[in-house]
């Protein structure tokens, strides 16, 4: 599993960085500092953080502040809130930003996946995605975050966590080819939720152990129309739509759910089907172990030659190399 970004400590708070605190916002939890072993209250919940209280803990050499442990939600919610600021600040490491990146995008795609009314995409939960694949896109353009993120990525497999990973490799794919930001952007919003029909495919036979029968097979693949189906109230663009709708497509046109073929598949469909097939060889699943980066990347290789884009393969190898996944 992955390091959780934000763990509990003392039983009741839990350490954030400062920097993560801006002037002239205001969250709904307090922010304590601790002194001879006591936590003492430093700023209200629902008041102003200035920029005079932060001068005052860095003259003090207050490397870290503390959130009480039952306000981690409306915490989650004000880093949501400023993801962006966050993101593109460059006084913050780029590990603490990794930390937060993966905590707010894997928070917000389990709440879509497990959500208590499974099967819905509302207008505000769509909202919340958009702002947050926007707000990270050019975090993951930045040199060295994917070598940082690596650590956080998690080798057991659950489809929001999955959706996250996708969301990244495909981003960082489709740098190398020079995309500009927007159609990165646009293309990673349907890497995020390209499995978004899932939540209406019983979870008895996602969660199977074994192989599935002919019949549970043909409801595994109607997950890509249905996802197309659950997003058609919302604006999204074609980009996005192609990569949700043509994800299992194959170059040798032995996908689903159109049977596309070579370069009638666009280059973005391409770069998120790989980073999938890359994702879920790496995870372990109720049928299969998870396998190590290099034997993922050989079995792509050379067993998957004629139905994976073998270009896009050397620059999913270039990028994990780049950032010593391999």
């Amino acid at each position: 599993m992955p390091q959780e970004p934000y763990e509990l400590t003392d039983g009741y708070y839990f350490p954030v960085s400062p920097l993560l605190l801006f002037p002239r916002t205001k969250g709904k939890f307090g922010v304590y500092v601790k002194i001879n072993e006591q936590y003492r209250l430093y700023a209200h919940p629902d008041e102003p953080f200035n920029e005079e209280q932060r001068r005052k803990l860095y003259e003090n050499g207050v490397t870290e502040v503390y959130v009480l442990g039952k306000q981690r939600r409306q915490f989650q919610n004000y880093l949501e809130t400023h993801l962006g600021g966050v993101l593109d600040n460059d006084n913050l490491p780029m590990k603490e930003r990794s930390k937060v990146f993966y905590n707010v995008s894997a928070s917000i795609m389990r709440e879509t996946f497990e959500s208590r009314l499974p099967g819905t995409l509302d207008k505000e939960r769509f909202e919340r995605i958009l702002n947050m694949v926007t707000a990270s896109t050019r975090f993951l353009l930045k040199g060295g975050s994917i070598k940082s993120l690596a650590k956080f990525i998690s080798h057991d497999y659950k489809t929001y966590s999955h959706c996250v990973h996708v969301f990244v490799f495909t981003s960082a794919i489709l740098q190398t080819f020079g995309l500009e930001e927007e159609a990165i952007t646009q293309a990673g919003m349907g890497a995020m939720l390209h499995d978004i029909g899932k939540t209406v495919i019983p979870k008895e036979i996602l969660n199977k152990n074994g192989s599935l029968t002919l019949q549970e097979r043909e409801v595994v693949q109607t997950h890509p129309v249905k996802g197309v189906a659950l997003c058609s109230q919302m604006p999204l663009s074609q980009e996005a739509i192609n990569v949700i709708l043509f994800h299992h497509e194959k170059l040798d046109g032995t996908g689903y759910p159109a049977g596309l073929a070579s370069e009638a598949i666009p280059l973005a469909v391409r770069a998120s089907s790989l980073a999938d097939v890359y994702d879920a060889l790496t995870t372990d699943r109720p049928y299969a172990q998870a396998r190590s980066p290099f034997e993922a990347l050989s079995t792509m290789r050379d067993e998957m030659t004629t139905a994976l884009d073998q270009e896009v393969l050397k620059r999913l190898v270039m990028v994990l190399s780049g950032a010593a996944v391999i």
